[in-house]
């Protein structure tokens, strides 16, 4: 079967199951008891290995199984959960997803995993020791009376799926002679020959029994494969003492309204079971509803956004065009393709707005990990992950994250027994909040811990000759946490695995400010600290203020922009050779933008300077400009490889007459 184009399918839901697995076996972790959330795990696992299989990922596949019967074990309540069992899955869902990761770069998903599969048949092997029978009914479990085969939902979905995708469902009912001595041996080469074809995925009676040859002289198996019923049926008998065999195609058994009373099931699940059945007497009076998703290649969405920002240029043309000529049926029709155009351009921006909990999902794992190797004991509680931000962003900002998240795991929260001899609870609290404010994103780590000492970071400031001692002391709080956050700058005592290296919260800053964002840092000493990003909702199109300077013109984010005012030049004042005017109080350092930019121009007698006042963070500055030309939506272009380097300019549009405007940087401006 021809399964390319199946491949980015099989990739992306094998990611979901994974992160399904990892989610849950986080929850099972607290409630160990809860055979609920074993029943999802497995639901997962079987899938991904069904998928595996039919795809033809043996290793996946198989991996997957040996976790199955783990899980398969606890939720027969055959196996106890506890740590080691949890860190062995774990290892096995990391190794998962290093396979997946490796099909999706192209490879074979090929991994050696001898030592977490012996670790597996270890647990299985130990945990079947002291075991009761299963039950033989099952809740949701459907017996087929012809076939004899018992198959849950779990595999009813599987079934389904591999039909769906070209390969054959076979029953297949071998009957051993009857003076056949070693019938577990014969069992086993069946199964080694049937796995090579497929994959198994029921057996009648159960696997175990089959080995302890406890059945008579037939068993069934379903199988799924890519052969036919002929070509397996000559395999099947080359194993010698085998009498016949019978091999059918196996139809999924249509919905029945059996008397679910005649199982011995607790009073409880004979209530949930009717009201399954009253759902699907309800389901079948009422028509189907059709799928309202579709999963959609990202590079599509690209490339919708590229023709709509052309469309976007093309407007502010045609808006100017109307302006000019001043005819009365080309404005109306501009002013309806304008709110037309707005319209569409949400929905495509809303495309491409995915949930940050695609970035969150994967820090509860982490700070599992992190707590364990360090010795501590944290929470992690997350609040708003179903926060929507542009894709772009969505892929910038998880390593950002990841420091931080590390950084307040190793600095911030304290061990146990540090935490106890201040009198804190001896499990830290950690919370990744995300929400949204205007057209802005904000992100927020905060922790329980032991807070940034303000001196120990100006001493160390000090040192480094980063500031004076004098500037030191003249600092705010939150200027002197915004030091953290220097290049090389570090204030751990060891460097360890983790963090302190003197890397990290520089990257930090510079890829949130690469993205028009921002970081800021509040920290109260022996309560803890917050870390606060703030990110624009999108970066292709921005709301600007266009200016002019002689007959150039420039663009400035509104995002950074505090007011415009007019400043007559006797107002102008000199402080450290440079000019500076008093704005509401606060001495705000004046930019002539002809200066920066070299731009030429005419000596020119005007009393009054028209300024932009732009803000980052706490820090201000004031660029003069000779004209404002108005508020547009624009299109930001990059300037490419060649011109990446240009100051302070962070790229570039095209305007309604044809011009290009260069979108100015204003954080570089600032610093």
């Amino acid at each position: 079967m021809e399964t390319n184009q199946y491949l980015e399918i099989f990739i992306d839901e094998s990611k979901e199951h994974l992160q399904s697995m990892n989610d849950q076996l986080l929850v099972l972790e607290k409630s160990p008891q809860d055979v609920t959330i074993v029943n999802e795990i497995f639901r997962s696992a079987h899938t991904l290995k069904g998928m595996a299989a039919t795809m033809g990922f043996q290793d996946l596949s198989n991996l997957t199984h040996k976790m199955e019967n783990v899980l398969d074990a606890v939720r027969n309540e055959k196996l106890m959960v506890d740590e080691e069992v949890l860190d062995v899955v774990f290892a096995s869902v990391d190794d998962l997803e290093a396979m997946v990761f490796d099909i999706a770069e192209g490879g074979a998903g090929e991994r050696d995993v001898e030592e977490v599969v012996q670790l597996l048949h270890a647990i299985e092997s130990g945990g079947s020791m002291s075991l009761s029978q299963p039950s033989h009914f099952q809740p949701g479990i459907k017996k087929d009376r012809e076939n004899s085969l018992v198959l849950d939902e779990f595999t009813l979905s599987i079934i389904q799926q591999s039909k769906e995708m070209g390969q054959n469902n076979l029953q297949i009912e071998v009957t051993l002679r009857e003076d056949c001595v070693l019938k577990a041996a014969r069992v086993y080469m069946v199964f080694e020959i049937l796995e090579e074809c497929g994959e198994v995925i029921q057996a009648q009676p159960p696997v175990q029994q089959l080995e302890n040859e406890e059945f008579d002289t037939t068993f069934t198996i379903l199988l799924v494969t890519g052969m036919t019923a002929e070509d397996l049926q000559s395999k099947i008998y080359k194993v010698s003492e085998i009498e016949h065999v019978n091999i059918s195609h196996y139809e999924t058994p249509a919905p029945s309204e059996e008397n679910t009373n005649t199982r011995d099931i607790e009073e409880d699940k004979k209530e949930s079971e009717n009201k399954s059945i009253k759902a699907n007497n309800q389901e079948k009076d009422s028509k189907p509803v059709a799928n309202r998703t579709i999963r959609i290649n990202i590079d599509r969405l690209d490339a919708l956004m590229n023709l709509f920002e052309e469309l976007v240029i093309d407007r502010g043309r045609l808006e100017q065009i109307s302006d000019d000529l001043q005819h009365k049926e080309l404005q109306e029709t501009v002013e309806h393709m304008t709110r037309i155009s707005g319209d569409l351009q949400s929905i495509i921006l809303n495309m491409r707005m995915v949930p940050v909990d695609q970035v969150f999902n994967r820090f509860p794992r982490m700070v599992r990990q992190l707590s364990k190797d360090l010795n501590k004991k944290i929470e992690l509680s997350v609040v708003g992950a179903d926060t929507e931000l542009d894709r772009t962003v969505i892929d910038e900002i998880g390593d950002p994250l990841v420091h931080l998240i590390r950084n307040a795991i190793d600095h911030g929260i304290e061990t146990p027994d540090q935490r106890g001899a201040v009198g804190k609870p001896q499990t830290g609290q950690l919370e990744l909040k995300a929400y949204h404010s205007g057209n802005h994103v904000f992100i927020e780590i905060t922790d329980d811990g032991k807070g940034i000492d303000r001196h120990k970071v100006a001493a160390k400031a000090v040192s480094n000759d980063v500031v004076t001692e004098e500037q030191a002391a003249q600092m705010t709080d939150a200027q002197v946490f915004d030091l953290i956050m220097e290049s090389g700058f570090s204030t751990a005592d060891q460097i360890s695995d983790v963090s302190g290296r003197g890397v990290g919260l520089d990257v930090v800053k510079n890829t949130i400010e690469s993205l028009g964002g921002s970081i800021t840092v509040d920290s109260i000493p022996g309560k803890g600290s917050r870390f606060s990003i703030q990110l624009p909702l999108t970066l292709s199109i921005i709301s600007v203020m266009l200016v002019e300077v002689q007959k150039e013109k420039y663009a400035i984010p509104l995002s950074s922009i505090i007011e415009t005012a007019m400043v007559k030049k006797e107002d102008v004042l000199h402080a450290h050779n440079k000019k500076v005017i008093d704005f509401r109080g606060k001495i705000v350092p004046l930019l002539l933008l002809k200066d920066l930019f070299e731009v030429p121009y005419t000596l020119e007698e005007d009393d009054d300077y028209s300024v932009v006042i732009i803000r980052k963070g706490e820090k201000t500055a004031a660029l003069v400009v000779d004209s404002f030309i108005g508020q547009q939506e624009v299109v930001l272009k990059s300037l490419g490889d060649y011109l990446s380097g240009a100051f302070a300019i962070s790229g570039a549009t095209i305007l309604g007459d044809g011009q290009v405007a260069l979108i100015l940087d204003s954080n570089a401006l600032i610093k």
